[in-house]
């Protein structure tokens, strides 16, 4: 069977060669949608940029580092696998991408790979966030070497990294407690909050929305110090067990971190289920919504976030331009009525 070639490629997007090319350099004038459209058709077709014998004759290699949480964490699995994904058909292009993963909400851990890379043997890094001053001090060392860095769904100060991939999570919070707070009526009650830890950026930023909205638009639901169950099931079913045992009157949950088997879990002894939000679109949320054990998911693509990584440190590597809006990851809100 013969190669796709780039005129197979324009033809399944329904664009102009030009514009096929313009995606494939990286160009900042690609609408998002058409840029996507373009990589879509891509994936489809097996189209592989034969560009690597012209990186080999000049020695050019772009070597990328992840560094991601490991464990149970459905959606950090799913961002691992679509790094792969994007990164394994462009290796014939001379790309390599090395994915490392750490226990989860580890600062040490982190601090400890960040100061074991070498930033002369690298292009580019991705990692997500953890803020706590040694992590800072890591990363300042390696942008010292002129590391280009881009953060992904947690961040960090803006001046410690080029870029940060992911959804804004102030508005994410505000969402939810939006979600939520319609959701539980008019009744004055409490509300429950799992979390992962506090330690990360993303996780402190949907509280602070998330409170920020109940506070002032919800007076008549009050809000329990968050639960921080480090994305762990076990421990996110046991917290969250004693919490619903002290306060059996809890009128909404919301789920903003992983380990939600465990909040699953925790409610399937009670006779009624209280309104849930829960962060991300996995197998097991699907299937929660579903049933109606929860009411809503509130998602950011792992696919844009893998893609959106990858094209802008090999964009930084080159030293050319990438638009930072194209980039953005945009909140998507799932209920049983409009699940994809």
């Amino acid at each position: 069977m013969a190669r796709p070639t780039i005129h197979d490629v324009a033809r399944e997007a329904g664009v102009s060669l030009s514009t096929v090319d313009r995606v494939l350099n990286g160009r900042t004038s690609v609408r998002a949608p058409t840029r996507d459209r373009v990589e879509g058709a891509m994936r489809s077709l097996g189209y592989v940029r034969n560009t690597a014998a012209a990186n080999l004759s000049r020695g050019r290699t772009y070597r990328l580092a992840f560094v991601l949480p490991g464990g149970a964490n459905s959606f950090m699995r799913l961002l691992e696998r679509e790094v792969v994904s994007y990164s394994d058909p462009l290796a014939p292009d001379g790309v390599a991408v090395e994915i490392r993963t750490i226990p989860p909400f580890d600062e040490a851990a982190l601090r400890d790979a960040l100061l074991g890379l070498d930033a002369r043997n690298l292009d580019g890094l991705a990692f997500v966030g953890i803020d706590s001053p040694a992590v800072r001090d890591a990363v300042r060392g390696l942008r010292r070497e002129g590391l280009a860095i881009v953060t992904l769904v947690s961040d960090l100060p803006a001046e410690l990294r080029d870029h940060f991939i992911g959804i804004d999570n102030i508005w994410a919070g505000r969402t939810a407690a939006r979600l939520l707070g319609r959701f539980c009526g008019p009744a004055p009650g409490r509300i429950a909050i799992v979390a992962g830890s506090m330690v990360v950026r993303d996780h402190a930023e949907r509280r602070l929305g998330f409170e920020a909205v109940i506070g002032t638009d919800f007076p008549h639901l009050t809000v329990h110090p968050p639960l921080e169950a480090l994305d762990d099931a076990e421990t996110a079913e046991r917290l969250l067990g004693d919490l619903l045992r002290a306060d059996p009157d809890i009128a909404g949950i919301y789920s903003l971190g992983a380990g939600n088997r465990g909040v699953v879990a925790a409610l399937s002894r009670r006779d009624t289920l209280p309104p849930v939000v829960m962060h991300e679109l996995t197998d097991q949320s699907r299937q929660w919504l579903l049933d109606g054990t929860i009411d809503a998911v509130i998602r950011q693509d792992p696919e844009r976030e893998a893609r959106a990584a990858i094209r802008t440190l090999l964009a930084l590597a080159d030293g050319k331009s990438f638009h930072r809006e194209e980039n953005r990851v945009g909140i998507e809100i799932f209920v049983p009525d409009n699940l994809p």
